[in-house]
C-alpha cells in the first residue's frame, strides 16, 4: 500500500481595480445624447473627482498587461531569428550558415594529416603538463574529528530509519549515496544500505554489494552515521515484508534542510521509518558544515568500490603504466562519448548523409518514442553545434591533442562504450595515436566476463583508470566527468588535472578549410593553458550559501578530511603499495 502524497492547494483571488459603485478596470464608452420634450435647458456638467491612487492603480495594470504581452512575444521573436540564421529558411534567404555549424573535421583532417605526421616540433611532455600550483591562503585551522564527532554526532540513529532508491548511472548514484548519508545524518536516522533502481536505460541488476564494499561503508561511517544491511525482523513484520507499505516521501529535488527538519522529521519521529523514492539530487548543496563533511567522508573514503572491481582495475592501470614507459608511465584517459544512443539524443549531425538520417532517426522512436516528435519541440542541429553540445568525435578529440603537443608516443585510454560507426570516426585517432587503449583491450576476455552487462560495474573499471591518469580529458560533461574531476582535486592537491574543450571554439576551427596546422595548434595551446587554470579553481563558499557541486569542487569544505587522510593518499591511487602482489 502506497501512501497518499498530497499537494499544496493554490488560492486564485480576483483583484478588481477601482472603488465605488459602477466603476471598473477600463473606462466605459460615453453615454449617448438623450432628447427632452421641454425647452431647452443649461445645465453645468459636473466633473466627477479623480481618485489618484486609482488612476496610478489603473495605469500600473495597463503596464502590467502589455508587459506580459511582451513576456510572451520576445520567446516567439526569439525562436523565429534562430530559425531566420540557422534554420531550413537560411538558404531560402540568402543567410550563410554561421560559422562551425557544419560537421566538416574529416575534410580538415585530410587537409593538415601531412603537417600533423611531419610535426617535429618539441612534444608537450606529460611529466609537465600542469603549470599551474593553487595557491594557499591562509585558513582555519581544522577542528579535531574527535571534537566534531561529540559536537554533532554523540548518540546516531536515534529518530528512526531512512530507506532510499538511488537511481540513474553510477555517478548518479553516487551522488544519491552521498546525500543519502548527509541526511541520515541531519535527521539523526539510521541509513539502510541505499537500493540501486534498475533503470530500462543501463539494465544494470547491480546491488549495492556488487560495486562496493559494504562492510567498509559501514565502518567508515561508524560513530558519524549508523548504517545497518536490513531493517529489523519487527518493523519488516508491521510492513508485511513489503518495503511499498512502508511511507514514501517524495521530496523535491534540491531541497533544503528547513524542509527535512521541518516536514521530513516529524514524520521519520511518528514513523519510525520511512522511505524516500526516488533519492536523485534531493538535497541541496548548501548544508551546515557537519553535515557537508559527512559527504566528503563518504565519497572519499567510505565508498570503496568492491573487491572484484579493485582488483581488476589496479591491474588495468597497472598494464596502463607498463605501456607508457616512453612517456615515464604517465598516460592520458580521454571519456568519450560518442555511442549510438548519445549521438541520437543530441541531434547533431555529422558527416553520414541520408544514411545517417535515418539510422538515427530510428534510434531516437526507438529509445525515446515520440518525443523528438513533439509539435512543441524545435530541433535545430546546427545550433546544437555552434554552442557546443554535440559529442566529440575520435577524430576531433586526436587533432585537439595532437594540436596542444601530445606526440604519438602518448599512451591513451579510451574510457567508452561502443563507437558509433568506429571504422569512421576512430581510426583516425588510432592513426594519430598508435598507443590506444581501452579495458577490453587491456584485459583478458576470462577477467571481463564477470562483468559484461552490467553497465555500471564496467563504469567503475574505467573510473579507476581514468582517475590514476596524468591527463584526464572530458568531452560532454555529465556525472562522470564531474565526480571524476572533484575525485582528481581532492587527491592532487586541489588541482584537477583536466582537459575540458571549449567546444564552442573547436568546431569553428574545424570548420576552417583554410586554416594552417600552425594556427590551429596555437589556438590548441592556448585552450590547453586555460583549462590548466581552471584547473586549479576554487568556489568562493560564503558561510553554507554554496552554489557548485561539492562533488566537482570538493575544496574548500573537504580540505580537512583531505589533510587526515594526506599520509594515506598516494598520488597514483594508493595502489603502487601492493604492486607486485596483483601485478598480471
Amino acid at each position: 500500500m502506497k501512501s497518499k502524497t498530497g499537494g499544496n492547494g493554490l488560492t486564485h483571488e480576483t483583484v478588481g481595480v477601482g472603488g465605488g459603485c459602477g466603476s471598473s478596470s477600463s473606462p466605459s464608452p460615453p453615454p449617448s445624447p438623450r432628447r427632452h420634450s421641454g425647452g431647452p435647458r443649461c445645465r453645468r456638467r459636473v466633473r466627477p473627482e479623480k481618485n489618484s491612487s486609482e488612476s496610478r492603480r489603473l495605469v500600473a495594470g495597463i503596464m502590467a498587461r502589455r508587459s506580459l504581452r511582451f513576456f510572451f512575444l520576445l520567446p516567439l521573436v526569439y525562436i523565429s531569428g534562430l530559425l531566420m540564421c540557422v534554420g531550413p529558411f537560411s538558404a531560402l534567404i540568402g543567410h550563410t550558415l554561421l560559422p562551425g555549424s557544419r560537421y566538416r573535421s574529416h575534410e580538415i583532417f585530410h587537409n593538415l594529416w601531412h603537417d600533423i605526421e611531419g610535426d617535429n616540433s618539441s612534444a608537450t611532455e606529460l611529466a609537465s603538463v600542469w603549470k599551474y600550483k593553487r595557491k594557499l591562503r591562509e585558513q582555519k585551522p581544522c577542528p579535531n574529528l574527535t571534537a566534531l564527532h561529540r559536537e554533532h554526532f554523540v548518540s546516531p540513529g536515534l529518530n528512526g530509519f531512512l530507506i532510499v532508491e538511488a537511481n540513474g548511472g553510477l555517478n548518479q548514484q553516487r551522488s544519491a549515496i552521498c546525500n543519502a548519508v548527509a541526511v541520515a545524518g541531519l535527521l539523526n536516522a539510521i541509513l539502510v544500505i541505499p537500493q540501486l533502481e534498475f533503470h530500462n536505460v543501463w539494465k544494470d541488476p547491480s546491488e549495492f554489494g556488487d560495486i562496493y564494499d559494504e562492510d567498509h561503508f559501514i565502518s567508515t561511517l561508524d560513530g558519524y552515521v549508523k548504517v545497518v544491511k536490513e531493517l529489523p525482523e519487527a518493523l519488516m513484520e508491521r510492513h508485511n515484508y513489503n518495503m511499498t507499505n512502508i511511507t514514501n516521501i517524495r521530496v523535491q529535488a534540491w531541497a533544503p534542510v528547513s524542509y527535512y527538519l521541518g516536514v521530513v522529521s516529524p514524520i521519520l519521529q511518528k514513523e519510525g521509518v520511512i522511505r524516500i523514492a526516488p533519492f536523485a539530487n534531493r538535497l541541496a548543496m548548501s548544508v551546515p558544515p557537519h553535515i557537508q563533511f559527512l559527504r566528503c567522508l563518504t565519497n572519499y573514503k567510505a565508498l570503496r568500490f568492491s573487491s572484484s572491481i579493485s582488483v581488476l582495475g589496479k591491474k588495468l592501470v597497472y598494464r596502463m603504466i607498463e605501456k607508457s614507459s616512453r612517456t615515464d608511465g604517465k598516460y592520458i584517459a580521454v571519456h568519450l562519448r560518442f555511442e549510438e544512443d548519445m549521438v541520437a539524443f543530441s541531434c547533431c549531425v555529422y558527416d553520414g548523409g541520408k544514411a545517417e538520417k535515418l539510422e538515427m532517426d530510428s534510434v531516437r522512436e526507438k529509445g525515446w518514442r515520440a518525443k523528438f516528435k513533439r509539435k512543441d519541440r524545435i530541433i535545430l542541429p546546427d545550433l546544437n553545434r555552434v554552442n557546443g553540445k554535440c559529442p566529440l568525435t575520435p577524430l576531433e578529440v586526436g587533432m585537439m591533442l595532437r594540436g596542444m603537443g601530445f606526440d604519438n608516443n602518448t599512451s591513451i585510454y579510451l574510457a567508452s562504450g561502443k563507437i558509433y560507426h568506429a571504422e569512421r570516426y576512430l581510426a583516425p585517432l588510432i592513426k594519430m595515436f598508435p598507443n590506444l587503449y581501452t579495458k577490453e583491450s587491456l584485459a583478458t576476455s576470462d577477467e571481463l566476463a564477470p562483468f559484461m552487462g552490467y553497465s555500471s560495474q564496467l563504469a567503475a573499471l574505467d573510473y579507476t583508470v581514468c582517475l590514476s591518469s596524468e591527463v584526464f580529458v572530458t568531452t560532454q560533461g555529465g556525472n562522470f566527468p564531474h565526480f571524476l574531476m572533484g575525485h582528481r582535486r581532492f587527491i592532487y592537491d586541489g588541482h584537477a588535472k583536466t582537459i575540458i574543450p571549449d567546444k564552442r571554439k573547436l568546431v569553428v576551427l574545424l570548420d576552417d578549410v583554410s586554416i594552417s596546422w600552425r594556427a590551429f595548434k596555437d589556438q590548441m595551446e592556448d585552450m590547453l593553458t586555460e583549462s590548466d587554470r581552471k584547473g586549479i579553481m576554487v568556489p568562493r563558499v560564503r558561510k553554507i550559501n554554496r552554489k557548485t557541486s561539492v562533488y566537482t569542487y570538493p575544496l574548500p569544505e573537504c580540505r580537512c578530511l583531505q589533510q587526515s587522510l594526506a599520509n594515506q593518499i598516494d598520488r597514483n591511487l594508493v595502489i603502487l603499495d601492493d604492486y607486485n602482489g596483483t601485478k598480471a
